[in-house]
Formats: C-alpha cells, sequence, structure tokens
C-alpha cells in the first residue's frame, strides 16, 4: 500500500539531468520531494503534483523522499518511439525502453552474435557504495587504461539517475558507460536481465573490466536470506557461465554495531556458501593480524577457503587513496566516512586491483 497525498510545489531546490529536486507544500507544511523527470515531465513552481509519501511517512532512510507520480500541469508526457520493452511491468510508472537486445535495437546483431565473455573480470558487489573503490582500483592499476562499465540491477533503486554517484563517477572518469537490468532502468544502454546486461556490457560498451552491483538501498531483514544482496550469487554464476572471471567483493566491516554485519557480513557468507553455485574469486585486504584472523576463521569455518579462490592480504590502500585523494569522491557507507569503516572500503578497492591485475593487455 501507498501513502498519497497532494501538494504545491514551492520552490526548486536542485535538478541534475533526469531528475529535479523540489520542495512542496502540504497540508500546511513543507517537504522535499523528488521528480524523475522521464516519467512525470518537467515541474516548475507553482504545479500541482500528486505525490508518493510513504518513504518519509515510514521514516525510511534511503528513498527517504516524496516521490512526483504525477503533475497536473503536463496533461501529457511523451515517451520516446523506440523501443518495446516495458520496465516496471502492469504498473502506473511502466516505462518504455529500447533494449539492447531487442530486434529494433541498432545492436541486435553484436547480441546475438556472442560467444563468450573470454575470462573478461566481473566485480560483483552487494552494496551500491562499493562501486567508487572499485572503479578506482581498476582505474589506477590499470593507469587509466581499461575501460569499466557498471551495471546496475534492480535489486534497489529503479531509476539510474536516483545515483548521484555514478554522475559523479561518470564525470570524473572512473565509470566508462552504464548498463541498467532487469526492472532498473536509465543507463547508457538497457537491457533484460543480467545475463543480456553483461553481454551488453561486453559486445556493446566495449568493457575491459565489469562491475555488477545494485543501486542505492539495499534491502534487509535480518534473516539468513531475506535480502536483496543476495542477488550476489546468482550474478556470480551468471558470469561464469557466460565463460567470464567472477570477482566477489566481500562486505566487511569491524565498525558495524550489528553482530551479523561484523568481520564479514552474514550476507557475503549466505551468498558464498549457499548462492553462488560456482567458483569466485574472492580478495581479502590486508587487514592488522587480530582482524585477518577473525575473517579467515570465518571462511574457514564454513569451507568458503576451498570452494572459492579467496586471495588473502590484498593492499587495497591504493584504491582508497585515489578515491578520497585524486579524485576525491566522497564516500559513505551506512552513514560511516572511509576512516570510520575502513575495511569495508578497502575490500571493494582491493577487489578492483584484482580485476585489472587480470585484464590481458
Amino acid at each position: 500500500m501507498i501513502r498519497i497525498r497532494q501538494g504545491n510545489v514551492i520552490e526548486i531546490t536542485g535538478a541534475a539531468p533526469g531528475i529535479t529536486n523540489i520542495i512542496v507544500e502540504i497540508d500546511g507544511k513543507q517537504e522535499r520531494a523528488v521528480n524523475l523527470n522521464d516519467l512525470t515531465g518537467p515541474v516548475k513552481v507553482g504545479d500541482r503534483v500528486i505525490l508518493n509519501t510513504t518513504a518519509l511517512y515510514k521514516g525510511l532512510g534511503t528513498g527517504g523522499n516524496h516521490f512526483v507520480m504525477a503533475n497536473t500541469a503536463n496533461e501529457e508526457v511523451d515517451p520516446p518511439e523506440a523501443g518495446h520493452i516495458m520496465k516496471m511491468r502492469y504498473t502506473p510508472h511502466q516505462v518504455k525502453c529500447l533494449t539492447v537486445d531487442e530486434p529494433d535495437s541498432p545492436y541486435h546483431d553484436a547480441m546475438a552474435g556472442f560467444t563468450g565473455l573470454k575470462k573478461m573480470p566481473v566485480v560483483v558487489g552487494t552494496l551500491h557504495s562499493q562501486l567508487p573503490l572499485i572503479a578506482a582500483g581498476i582505474k589506477k592499476a590499470s593507469q587509466g587504461r581499461l575501460r569499466v562499465v557498471y551495471v546496475m540491477t534492480d535489486g534497489a533503486a529503479l531509476p539510474m539517475v536516483f545515483s548521484n554517484l555514478v554522475r559523479e563517477l561518470k564525470a570524473k572518469g572512473l565509470v566508462d558507460a552504464t548498463v541498467t537490468v532487469g526492472h532498473a532502468f536509465g543507463g547508457d544502454y538497457e537491457a533484460i536481465n543480467v545475463y543480456t546486461g553483461l553481454i551488453a556490457a561486453r559486445e556493446v560498451a566495449q568493457a575491459d573490466v565489469t562491475v555488477v552491483t545494485m543501486g542505492p538501498g539495499i534491502v534487509g531483514t535480518g534473516t539468513r536470506y531475506g535480502f536483496t544482496g543476495i542477488e550476489q550469487g546468482e550474478i556470480i554464476n551468471a558470469v561464469n557461465n557466460l565463460e567470464g572471471k567472477a570477482i566477489a567483493v566481500p562486505r566487511i566491516s569491524f565498525a558495524d554495531p550489528r553482530p551479523r554485519h561484523q568481520g564479514v557480513s552474514h550476507h557475503t557468507l549466505t551468498v558464498l556458501d549457499k548462492i553462488a553455485l560456482t567458483r569466485c574469486i574472492v580478495p581479502m585486504p590486508k587487514m592488522d593480524k587480530v582482524k585477518a584472523y577473525h575473517v579467515h576463521k570465518q571462511l574457514f569455518d564454513l569451507g568458503l577457503t576451498t570452494k572459492h579462490h579467496v586471495m588473502e592480504d590484498v593492499d587495497g590502500w591504493p584504491a582508497v587513496e585515489a578515491v578520497r585523494d585524486e579524485y576525491q569522491v566522497k564516500v559513505t557507507t551506512m552513514g560511516r566516512r572511509i576512516e570510520e569503516d575502513q575495511e569495508f572500503f578497502l575490500a571493494a578497492g582491493a577487489a578492483g586491483l584484482v580485476a585489472a591485475q587480470m585484464v590481458v593487455y
């Protein structure tokens, strides 16, 4: 169920391609809201808008905004003529896309002629905040020579424009192209599923290394299988099925107060133990001896050090320093900065560095 209210736009507070941040007045109160221009058209001060207010009503974190569902000032919002594939199908906001794999696409022949990823490294993460460290690791280790393509799944935010981070990474040259898969939309290229998204990254976007993870807003319940990051295991299987080289980013933290996320998160342990049916590379960052022993024991006790190729003591600092000092991207995870949760970011950076080293020039 959703909570719907109407309001008047009283201020435009910011805009980027495809998205406008606004202030609306609802029942005498001023509230922030987001307008996705491709769905509901342009917005201006004075417009009367219909809002989905569920997120703020429920006190959510990521996604804690009102969202414009309709703007009464826009009688028509015309979709692009090309394309026949609907994303967010059979909902009031289903959006028409031209996917790389459909017959009308200029890339259809390239997609149809695909024979394999040819051992292309694919780094598979679980959290959107891992993306800049992975990309920086790839760029740093290759001196900027490798082309990085980001595939965004539909495990969290669906519109690519909702990610300020992706916009910044593309502007700063850390990400070269994007693909949105499943019901996610708004990438440079659209694909129907993770398989065709990986193929598009290779055949259409010309990736040297591909990074796959969801957009902002992972969902978790504290139960063993109830989290959207479980897709990491399925993506690892897809990469290997397509003859790529799967690299899993372990979620590691010694700053998270929740016991289930201490050391190697239960998310990573579940994925590597129960969901990833094929072997992958798991780079573990260089840590102090006590922390390193703790995470090694977690993996060893489940037999993961033999099931997968666990690479220990990978130095992730070059990626961290590149993000922080060279590219000056400010990144947090669960509100914690790099200095407050080093191992989380070092793990992501280590995965990017390992991926770059696997590319044959």
